[in-house]
């Protein structure tokens, strides 16, 4: 008897929620993909078939017992107990609920194969449809369902009954197989009856029901390894419900309590192999799930010459709905996540979470990488529309990053891999979705490579530091800034933009950062002592600014060198602010309290507000080369420039403006009453030695520009240009003849910008 009238379908066509569960090879069932193109065969019309030949059987079997004259059923005693048996297991059948079917269970396998046995197919038939009636109409909406899993039990105990019936074995009510017939290849025979009924049946039920995909690999071991356990059942506890059956049928309604425990061990492991593939708070698939069924999705799709995607989902800032509202709170809103995301898939995609705020949609069709964009943006402007949770409005935005097959990976870990290489440049860009791209991933062999080599650098000092001028309009040098310089001895020169990318993702950043400013603070101290008081400044990452002790870190290099805090400056970004304003603002604070000076460099390219600029300790505003570039051109840019030196004026900060390369941007930088300029126009990086006999041709010992400032109106309209060409700053002197500038000494630079090769946006130390 399959009892399952009124419930799931076969192991694993589905979970709990309803999703399908279906895929193909994966790189624990590669030894046997054969089963998996089995399991994905269908035959049409395969339920009405076996409906049809079930009641075929069933018409002549009941024919030929009714023409013979012989009983359909035990009577008496015996009838009596095995009906009492079967509506025990009927009722804990319909107990178990509709939710706790999975393929069927023992109890109602063991008592049929046991009738079979013994009476012979017309009983153990009745038995099988009683069952299915009883149960069927407790669940009425299930009855088709019902109707062909009877079917199939009535095919495959007729399966068991002739293969007993090639071995000489025909028992009937009139004449049962009693044990005391059985002899010795009457193991083998009941060995091979119940391994008919059990393969038949499944088979039937599986071609029938299951999902038109190939089973999840993890799934069809697991759903094999319980059907051989409903085997091993069958061949326990079959032949001794016969024997009782024979000798002290009084006793049959006893077998309901091992029947029962069958059961419940079964469902049991169905549930535990349930958990295996599933969120036990979403419900959603899991990660698990989710590797097999892209693997699927692969092998379907290399096989049809098509692409398939996957697209990496994270919420932005839900830590945030965790500290504030409780981490039950923030439950509640991912069961909400999950639900607008079932409810918002596109057709034939499937999702998955894959722990914390992560999940991922698995598109196993997509028509191009720019479809599979189209439906990571619509998934996320979805998510990120306003929710209530507990009569609160919440808005959440997030981040994805898609990858597609076969172009970005062929296999199932390196899409999700890749994809997730994508999310977080949507996150740290603030652009929602991101497609990957191989040259902004730092974890290629070609980069993990050149990352190995980066250390290995960094321990043997073969990174080097060059040092750029900033100059003021009096011709005066401010300062220097320490770039970065790489000669890999066989890539040759490196970009700074390249490795400093590999070193921020792969967590190499502190080490360069401290021997960046080891090797700077070395050097500072040396030109002090030939009598160079040239103070530097140095790129320092968001993860420095953030890390635990680093202004005491600081502070403690300064003393081992004997450098002065006043000769070191730190440039930072506005990124710095996004994480952390607060630790950012502390640990600047304590930099500014060791005496250090702090620049906020590419000012501008960030998205720090101004009254996080005005809290943060800084004395010095760069502006970004962006603007610079075309400030001569470009009426726009030449505005931003003017509003922003009136702004950091305003809040007594000095200006410098980067990627100065020609005369008229000076002339121009000049009259907005920009205080330094810092470019190819004034010198290029150059390595130490270069640097100490650019300085000493400059007359050496450069002033500061640092002064006492008085705060001016802050003026940013149309009449600020005016006074903006006849203020007079620091540092600079207005009128001052052109030839006075940086260029009147020195070597002239080079044509090209200084900062060709370096990163746009934020740059940790170069």
């Amino acid at each position: 008897m399959q009892e399952i009238p009124g419930g799931h379908g076969p192991p694993y066509s589905s979970l709990p929620d309803g999703t399908s569960v279906s895929t193909g090879s994966t790189a624990g069932a590669e030894d046997a993909p054969w089963v998996q193109r089995i399991a994905a065969l269908r035959v049409p019309g395969l339920p009405s078939l076996v409906v049809v030949g079930a009641g075929i059987a069933l018409a002549t079997g009941i024919f030929r017992v009714a023409t013979d004259g012989r009983s359909l059923f035990p009577d008496a005693v015996t009838g009596w107990s095995l009906a009492v048996l079967t509506g025990v297991i009927v009722g804990h059948l319909i107990a178990l609920g509709r939710d706790r079917w999975w393929s069927g269970t023992g109890s109602g396998a063991a008592l049929t194969l046991a009738i079979l046995l013994l009476y012979g197919w017309t009983p153990a038939v009745l038995v099988s449809l009683a069952v299915v009636v009883l149960v069927g109409a407790v669940r009425r909406q299930r009855w088709r369902q019902a109707v062909v899993h009877g079917a199939g039990d009535i095919l495959g105990i007729g399966a068991a009954a002739l293969s007993l019936a090639a071995v000489g074995v025909h028992p009937s009510v009139g004449h049962p197989w009693k044990p005391a017939e059985w002899g010795l290849f009457a193991l083998p025979e009941i060995v091979m009856a119940a391994f008919t009924y059990l393969v038949v049946t499944r088979t039937l039920l599986w071609f029938s029901h299951a999902p038109r995909k190939t089973g999840l690999p993890t799934a069809l071991r697991r759903g094999l390894l319980r059907q051989g356990l409903v085997g091993v059942a069958l061949l326990g506890i079959s032949p001794l419900i016969a024997v009782v059956a024979a000798y002290r049928p009084i006793l049959l309604p006893l077998f309901a309590v091992p029947l029962i425990a069958l059961d419940s061990t079964l469902w049991i492991a169905r549930v535990r192999a349930e958990e295996a593939l599933r969120d036990p708070l979403t419900g959603l698939p899991n990660r698990q799930w989710l590797l097999e069924r892209t693997w699927s999705a692969l092998d379907e799709a290399d096989r049809t010459e098509a692409r398939s995607a996957l697209v990496l989902i994270d919420l932005d800032r839900f830590r945030s709905v965790n500290d504030t509202l409780g981490h039950l709170a923030g439950d509640r809103l991912l069961l909400k996540i999950a639900e607008r995301l079932r409810a918002e898939l596109p057709r034939g995609a499937e999702a998955a979470r894959l722990g914390g705020d992560e999940f991922a949609v698995l598109l196993p069709l997509a028509d191009s990488t720019t479809s599979a964009m189209r439906a990571a943006r619509t998934l996320v402007s979805a998510l990120g529309s306003p929710l209530d949770l507990d009569g609160l409005t919440l808005v959440l935005e997030a981040s994805a990053g898609v990858a597609v097959f076969p172009e970005h990976a062929r296999e199932a870990e390196g899409l999700l891999r890749r994809a997730d290489v994508a999310m977080y440049e949507a996150k740290r860009d603030r652009t929602g979705v991101e497609v990957y791209e191989a040259t902004r991933d730092g974890n290629t062999p070609d980069r993990l490579g050149l990352l190995a080599d980066l250390r290995r650098a960094l321990d043997a000092g073969e990174v080097e530091l060059h040092y750029q001028p900033k100059v003021g309009f009096d011709g005066v040098v401010s300062g220097l800034e320490a770039l970065v310089r790489w000669v890999h001895p066989e890539r040759g020169r490196v970009p700074p933009d390249e490795f400093i990318a590999i070193a921020e993702t792969s967590g190499l950043m502190p080490r360069l950062t401290e021997y960046v400013l080891e090797t700077a603070l070395a050097q500072v101290s040396k030109w002090r002592s030939d009598g160079l008081t040239v103070p530097v400044a140095v790129n320092v990452s968001p993860r420095d600014v953030h890390a635990p002790g680093f202004a005491g870190a600081v502070a403690g290099r300064l003393a081992r060198h004997g450098v002065p805090a006043g000769a070191l400056q730190l440039e930072i970004t506005e990124h710095v602010l996004l994480e952390d304003p607060q630790r950012a603002a502390d640990t600047l604070a304590a930099l500014a309290g060791h005496g250090v000076k702090m620049s906020l460099d590419d000012f501008g390219t960030g998205y720090s507000s101004l009254v996080h600029l005005r809290r943060l300790p800084v004395s010095e505003l760069k502006i970004d080369r962006s603007f610079v570039a075309r400030l001569a051109v470009d009426a726009e840019d030449a505005e931003i420039v003017r509003c922003t030196v009136d702004l950091a004026h305003s809040l007594g900060l000095l200006v410098v403006a980067e990627g100065v390369e020609d005369d008229e941007t000076w002339e121009r930088l000049r009259d907005l009453g920009c205080d330094a300029v810092q470019g190819w126009l004034v010198a290029a990086a150059m390595p130490p030695d270069e640097t100490t006999a650019w300085l000493r041709a400059r007359d050496g010992v450069p002033h500061s520009l640092e002064r006492a400032r008085p705060r001016p109106q802050l003026e940013c309209g149309p009449s600020a240009s005016a006074a903006g060409s006849t203020r007079s700053h620091p540092g600079s002197t207005g009128g001052t003849p052109r030839s006075s500038g940086p260029r009147s000494s020195g070597p002239p630079g080079p044509t090209q910008s200084h900062d060709a090769d370096r990163p746009t946006g934020w740059q940790p130390v170069q």
